[in-house]
C-alpha cells in the first residue's frame, strides 16, 4: 500500500510521550480515541460525522495535529471467519486515500466484535438508546486502540529483550 502503512511492531520505535489515535471507521461516522502519552490507556475522544473523504480527512488530521499524535491505529472490520468483506475494502480504500495526505504511520487492528462489546457494556450500564448512539463509535475506537496498546505493551522493545 505505502511506506507509512506499517505493522503494529513499528510503533514500538515511536518517540516517547507521543500519543496514538484510534479510529473506528463507519459508513456514517468515524469514532476517535486517544492514548495517553505513556501509550497505556485509550480514552474515547469524539465522533466525526462523515461527509465526504476530503472533509473527513481534513477533520481527522486536524485532530491528530492538535493532540500531537504520532501514529494512527485503524480498526479493520474482518468477518468473523477472518476473511475480508466489503467493509474491509472500504477501510483499505480510506487508508489508501489518506496515505498521501500524512506522514503518520498507520497500522490496522482487528476490530471484530468491538462494537458489540461496547454496546453490551453500555447496555449493562443501563445507557439509553440515545446515549448509546451518541457514544458507541468513539467507545469502539477506544476498544480498538486499547487492544493495540495492550499488544504493544507485551511486545519486546528490541530483539535483545525477547531473548
Amino acid at each position: 500500500m505505502s511506506s507509512n502503512v506499517v505493522p503494529l511492531e513499528t510503533f514500538i520505535g515511536l518517540p516517547d510521550h507521543a500519543r496514538l489515535l484510534g479510529l473506528d471507521l463507519g459508513t456514517k461516522t468515524i469514532g476517535l480515541a486517544l492514548s495517553d502519552v505513556e501509550r497505556q490507556i485509550a480514552t474515547p475522544l469524539e465522533t466525526i460525522r462523515r461527509v465526504k473523504f476530503s472533509l473527513d480527512a481534513v477533520a481527522l488530521l486536524k485532530i491528530a495535529d492538535k493532540h500531537a499524535v504520532a501514529g494512527l491505529i485503524i480498526g479493520l472490520p474482518l468477518n468473523m471467519d477472518g476473511t475480508e468483506g466489503p467493509r474491509v475494502q472500504s477501510t483499505r480504500a480510506f487508508v489508501r486515500n489518506l496515505v498521501p495526505l500524512t506522514s503518520l504511520p498507520i497500522a490496522f487492528w482487528d476490530e471484530r466484535l468491538s462494537t458489540m462489546a461496547v454496546t453490551r457494556t453500555l447496555l449493562d450500564a443501563d445507557a439509553s438508546r440515545a446515549k448509546r448512539a451518541a457514544v458507541v463509535d468513539k467507545m469502539a475506537a477506544a476498544y480498538i486502540l486499547q487492544g493495540a496498546l495492550d499488544r504493544l505493551m507485551r511486545m519486546p522493545a528490541s530483539p535483545d529483550d525477547a531473548a
